[in-house]
């Protein structure tokens, strides 16, 4: 089915606007997956802020031209999905890879991030980045880590006495 050119200049519009805004990208190749399997694949984007779609080669080439995905140009060849990841870079990552679990047909091309291409075998390392909230838990709990151990500290010295004093009472009463 042939696309008109409206149309196809949408498309390049709207890929390239979620472009510019992603943190990483990661591209699939989703034959012999089913239509109820794709639809719970997009679902489970949208759930994760990612956004993903099915786009020609040759529209996703122009789309991605001069933002940092450009170097996703070499990994285009056959069906093609596409899911950037908007808000924590490793999303669209975990998304995809979770999906490839359960799919055996459903196989990861190429990710980006930072503009730099990097091959299938990585995604496991930008699956497991934190998420935002998780990343700001990790900070805060090695931030409170050092005045904790200062309060506890401090707590031991009034600890230490009392049973000092304890002790010397016990002593006292035994010798008397």
């Amino acid at each position: 089915m042939a696309i008109r050119l409206e149309d196809k200049q949408q498309i390049v519009a709207e890929v390239n606007e979620a472009a510019q805004s992603a943190l990483s990208a990661v591209l699939a190749d989703y034959r012999g997956i089913a239509v109820e399997e794709m639809t719970a694949l997009r679902r489970s984007a949208r759930e994760n802020n990612v956004y993903l779609r099915v786009v020609r080669n040759t529209l996703l080439k122009r789309a991605v031209e001069g933002t940092e995905y450009e170097c996703l140009n070499e990994a285009l060849v056959g069906p093609t999905i596409l899911a950037f990841s908007q808000e924590d870079p490793g999303a669209a990552a975990r998304v995809l890879k979770d999906f490839a679990k359960e799919n055996d047909e459903f196989e990861v091309k190429a990710l980006a991030v930072s503009g730099n291409l990097l091959p299938a075998s990585q995604i496991d390392a930008l699956a497991k980045l934190p998420t935002y909230d998780q990343a700001i838990a990790s900070l805060m709990s090695v931030m409170l880590a050092p005045v904790t151990k200062l309060v506890q500290t401090a707590n031991e010295v009034p600890s230490k006495v009392t049973r000092a004093v304890a002790a010397v009472r016990d002593q006292k009463q035994d010798a008397a």
